[in-house]
């Protein structure tokens, strides 16, 4: 069988490094993305032993960098199946009255017009070939609003607008269009949030077993492997202690 070529944005930690493994233990070749170098090249080494690998750092904000990486793709990695939307952040957790912003720019920036930016310079090469998969990592951010999650939620609530625009748009085209929506995931997440503050990034995760990085991974899997006239649109993935953004039984039950 032919190998199919994953793009994958944020890929050096979390749901992205995951992703990029389990992807290459399934006859998948990839493109991994991110801003840090050091990290990319690391894991290229790891994974060149699977798989074909290809590199392109780029910060998804810069609507050019994006634009030059795709379009210097080798020759072996131009034909991009599937496109994992999975670059995003949370910076800071405070009442809209308090909230910083360049925290906001950085969320809206990032979360928002980076998955655009990514999307564009891909959808051209998924168009002529009649055929693709984008899956947009969103959150239950976006599904809920939650105290002090003001800025966040909304950009999460605009990927998952986006996401359903983009299904519209592209019905007809042979372009497959799904989000995978997490709650709670153990990853850098929180300490992005908090700024490096382990305490209350600790915080976050104790007193139940969350999601890992690896449930995501093997659920975005799951969702590219399906048959053709199958699309599963829209998902969203809980830990079992959790029932909604705020509702998370830590009695370690």
């Amino acid at each position: 069988m032919q190998k199919r070529i994953a793009l994958i944005t944020g890929a050096t930690s979390g749901i992205g490094l995951a992703t990029a493994r389990l992807l290459a233990k399934n006859n998948f070749d990839l493109v991994i993305c991110g801003r840090r170098t050091d990290r990319l090249d690391d894991i290229a080494t790891e994974l060149k032993a699977i798989t074909n690998v290809h590199t392109a750092s780029f910060d998804v904000r810069d609507k050019e960098k994006v634009q030059e990486a795709i379009n210097n793709l080798p020759t072996g990695f131009k034909k991009i199946d599937v496109l994992v939307n999975n670059a995003g952040n949370a910076h800071g957790l405070s009442p809209v009255q308090e909230g910083d912003v360049d925290d906001w720019d950085a969320m809206i920036d990032i979360n928002v017009k980076g998955l655009l930016y990514v999307s564009k310079a891909v959808l051209p090469i998924m168009l002529r070939n009649d055929s693709g998969h984008i899956v947009n990592i969103g959150s239950i951010a976006g599904k809920e609003v939650y105290p002090n999650g003001n800025v966040y939620c909304a950009s999460k609530h605009a990927v998952d607008a986006i996401n359903n625009g983009m299904r519209l748009d592209l019905n007809g085209t042979g372009v497959r269009v799904s989000a995978i929506n997490p709650g709670l995931v153990e990853t850098e997440f929180s300490m992005v949030r908090f700024k490096g503050d382990e305490t209350r990034s600790k915080a976050v995760y104790e007193g139940y077993k969350a999601l890992q990085a690896e449930d995501i991974a093997e659920t975005i899997l799951f969702v590219i492997t399906r048959p053709n006239h199958v699309n599963i649109s829209d998902m969203v993935v809980f830990p079992s202690a959790q029932a909604s953004s705020t509702i998370v039984d830590k009695s370690g039950k």
